[in-house]
């Protein structure tokens, strides 16, 4: 399952899957408990793939931070816990992303991303490719053959 589909819900913990879509709005389901809500239109809901992280020179999609973290836990868990203290969590995030924006990444934006990459590893949704860059790979394999 993609990021495409991964959505964060204002007001609600943890992260949810799409499920279907509705005339009032869409029906959710909770990846912490496997719950299922319906959700309506004035809910402030984000999409996991259209999720940024501001550095000093761009800003980075989520997907790559994801990456960047997987890549350096070698597929595994975070060591750092979103309960650290700030210090330590802002370590951790200069070691993923040397150059993100102090000044418009809190620390309180650093524990969701540790948060949700567990979360989302947990639950074994580890492919963080955007959909593009993988048609592009099939379309190099296809070409090779």
């Amino acid at each position: 399952m993609s990021l495409d589909k991964i959505l964060s819900i204002g007001g609600k913990p943890g992260l949810f899957k799409l499920v279907t879509q509705t005339r009032a709005g869409f029906v959710a389901e909770s990846l912490l408990d496997g719950k299922k809500i319906s959700v309506g239109f004035k809910n402030n809901v984000s999409v996991l793939s259209e999720i940024a992280i501001y550095t000093l020179d761009e800003e980075v999609p989520l997907r790559e931070v994801f990456k960047k973290i997987q890549d350096k836990e070698n597929g595994e868990k975070t060591p750092v816990s979103p309960k650290d203290d700030k210090i330590k969590l802002e370590e951790y995030f200069f070691e993923i992303l040397p150059n993100y924006d102090e000044d418009r990444v809190y620390a309180s934006d650093i524990k969701k991303v540790i948060q949700w990459y567990n979360m989302l590893h947990e639950q074994g949704i580890t492919d963080f490719e955007a959909k593009e860059e993988v048609a592009k790979e099939e379309e190099v394999k296809e070409v090779k053959k």
